[in-house]
């Protein structure tokens, strides 16, 4: 018996149960396979392992199905033979990142356009790391991808050492193989979670039968107080992070010895570290226990997994002679343990782009204005909606007031207590004084409300997102609430794109939905498009705020109105002048296709936007626009279909004079077929409104 802290990775994972898809790679690739088109993998025999290097592979090497012809980029695709797994399993992966460089995990199912990510990191180790992800039961064949990009630093390389692919999900462990299902000690000086059974026994004589198999020979996981030196040590047991969103129940068994000086308990902790607290042992299951800990007891309980989370099992001791506590045969079911729980509440119950309608959402019969849900034509002078340029979304006015004062309420569906909320929605503003009345939102409970948010942004005309984290300690309703005094005090409020999940929006900010490829928003760079060097007359540039020239071009991006986006510069351009985005290579794919973004054309003189398809060595024109179309960002979606390698190729042209600034935000590559919109006849043009 070894401290867990100290186990090292065994040489190789000695797994029972293991499906198809599992490679060890000790002389063979199990049917994996590079992808000729992208950098080839190296099976390295005597490491029994498989990599991609920044440098040019070793010729004594063997490459994996492809062929030595030119490299077109340090980016390795390696394919699993096609997988056919009905029933929910978990892939764990042992890696290894040297030097700098990046990992990711997909999943390709036949039919579908897009790979679908599970997991990623670009955190470089000295050693191999081991980690989890859940594959969710599916009746389609599918195919896991495993991208790996080393970076550009020499010696850089990203190695896969092991593919370990078992039923049921990545929390379930017996703790009977020597990578213990992911689960880790949160390492402290004095007491830690140790590996018990196995037939020899170093620090302890007295440790209990495991519970899978009742005997000594057999694993579990125990800590013991006989190192606690301070009066709180704690001793955590943690889980590897889920990476899809769970609810059922989680069980496992334990005992505890009769010593009453710890405190053991069972948590979730999310991205930012936050714990809420799932079970807690208490003192009455204690009654007749003896000291030697021969009774194992099973607990169920209920666990809503949202967002990704670890499971932490934790104990403190508050001295030396704090007694003993042992963890044995975890498991999920997607079935709550009572069939009293209520189910998982779906939060899109309160989103709302007001396309068609007022949603669920309700406003209260009173004196003064409601909000009003309004459209404009694409059009000069007036933005329209934020969700497509030219659709709808609420408006509250005091013109339209028939008193020069007014509240304006909307109300939202109610939304279950005791729960932790993320609100996300655009507002734009426009008047003479833009006081904090001039929308805020409420948390309304019972006959009591909160303000949870107040506007402080200046939003000058423009579509600006916000997020507001809130929790409910009961029943409660959100409403947006927008209140004018005087007629000097007022101009206009515009509400569109309510959305709603649940959890902090710092944790649904960062992971929810993990980039696919060719998604972009141009917050954080180009997300790997690129400028065409060799046929361009200029380049795309990157911006926030308005562009230099007036009269042309956005005030602000569509992301978020305080972002950046994409945009050709007219000024140091002659007419007919382009410049090319290019997006980096995309796999082909049997089913059609969708790109989706939002583009700005405005200006006496603009020219023209186009996107081609580029494959071959030949381009395909997909989509193009000429001439000044509106002040506002509007939609376009393109469907198209490629089977085989390609890229997407924006170009914007210069037209007859420096008013001709084009500009695209938040590009969105999706399997198609684009969905149809139906854009119905406007309920005010921009005069009736402004």
């Amino acid at each position: 018996m070894l401290p867990f802290y100290l186990l090292t990775l065994a040489a190789t994972i000695q797994a029972h149960n293991l499906l198809p898809g599992s490679c060890n790679f000790e002389s063979n690739t199990c049917g994996y396979t590079s992808d000729p088109d992208f950098t080839s993998w190296t099976l390295h025999k005597d490491g029994r392992f498989v990599s991609v290097e920044a440098a040019v592979s070793d010729d004594q090497e063997d490459q994996i199905g492809a062929d030595g012809g030119p490299q077109r980029e340090t980016s390795g695709v390696l394919l699993s033979p096609a997988l056919e797994q009905g029933e929910w399993s978990c892939l764990r992966l042992v890696y290894q990142i040297s030097g700098s460089g990046s990992l990711e995990v997909l999943q390709s199912t036949e039919g579908k356009s897009f790979d679908r990510p599970l997991w990623s990191s670009q955190a470089p180790s000295d050693s191999w790391v081991i980690s989890s992800m859940d594959l969710q039961n599916t009746t389609e064949p599918y195919t896991v991808v495993i991208e790996a990009k080393p970076g550009p630093s020499a010696g850089s390389s990203v190695a896969v050492f092991e593919i370990h692919i078992t039923p049921g999900y990545c929390l379930d462990c017996d703790f009977e193989e020597s990578h213990l299902c992911g689960y880790s000690n949160q390492w402290n000086a004095n007491v830690n979670w140790y590996v018990g059974g196995g037939g020899s026994q170093i620090l302890h004589n007295n440790i209990p039968n495991d519970h899978t198999y009742n005997n000594k020979t057999g694993h579990l996981m125990y800590v013991d107080s006989i190192y606690a030196k301070t009066f709180k040590e704690v001793a955590k047991l943690v889980s590897s992070m889920t990476t899809v969103p769970m609810s059922g129940c989680l069980s496992f068994q334990y005992q505890r010895s009769e010593e009453r000086g710890n405190l053991f308990s069972v948590f979730t902790r999310d991205r930012l570290g936050q714990y809420q607290e799932l079970w807690r042992a208490g003192s009455e299951n204690q009654n007749d226990w003896s000291g030697t800990l021969e009774e194992w007891i099973p607990v169920q309980v209920e666990l809503k997994a949202p967002y990704s989370v670890q499971v932490v099992f934790e104990v403190s001791f508050n001295s030396a002679r704090g007694g003993r506590v042992a963890v044995d045969d975890i498991s999920f079911s997607p079935e709550f343990c009572s069939t009293d729980t209520e189910p998982t509440f779906d939060p899109s119950i309160a989103n709302c782009d007001f396309e068609s309608g007022f949603c669920r959402y309700s406003q209260e019969q009173m004196i003064g204005s409601s909000w009003r849900r309004v459209s404009v034509k694409p059009n000069i002078f007036r933005n329209g909606d934020h969700t497509t340029g030219a659709g709808y979304f609420l408006l509250a006015h005091s013109w339209l007031s028939p008193l020069s004062g007014y509240v304006s309420r909307l109300i939202g569906p109610t939304l279950p207590g005791n729960m932790k909320y993320c609100l996300r929605f655009y507002f734009s503003l426009r008047g003479f004084n833009q006081t904090d009345q001039a929308l805020a939102v409420y948390l309304q409970q019972g006959s009591s409300q909160e303000r949870i948010w107040t506007q402080g942004e200046k939003s000058r005309g423009i579509w600006i997102t916000t997020d507001v984290t809130f929790q409910t300690s009961k029943p409660a309703k959100v409403v947006f609430v927008s209140t004018c005094k005087s007629f000097w005090d007022c101009g206009s409020v515009a509400l569109d794109d309510i959305s709603l999940s649940l959890g902090d929006c710092e944790l649904t900010e960062g992971s929810v939905l993990r980039t696919l490829p060719g998604h972009c928003d141009f917050e954080a760079g180009l997300c790997g498009y690129t400028q065409d060097k060799q046929s361009d007359s200029g380049d795309w540039e990157l911006r926030r705020g308005p562009t230099p020239t007036s009269y042309t071009g956005p005030r602000a991006d569509h992301s978020t109105g305080l972002g950046y986006y994409l945009h050709m510069e007219a000024s140091p351009m002659l007419s007919g002048q382009s410049v090319r985005l290019l997006s980096r290579p995309l796999r082909g794919s049997r089913g059609p296709q969708c790109l989706s973004f939002y583009y700005h054309m405005y200006g006496s003189g603009t020219g023209q936007l186009s996107v081609h398809l580029h494959k071959d060595g030949e381009g395909a024109l997909l989509w193009k626009l000429s001439g000044e179309q509106s002040i506002a960002w509007l939609r376009a979606t393109v469907d198209y279909r490629s089977d085989i390698q390609h890229q997407i190729v924006f170009e914007a042209t210069r037209g007859s004079s420096v008013r001709s600034d084009i500009a695209i935000d938040d590009i969105t590559l999706e399997s198609g077929p684009c969905p149809v919109t139906k854009t119905e006849a406007p309920v005010g043009s921009s005069n009736d409104i402004e």
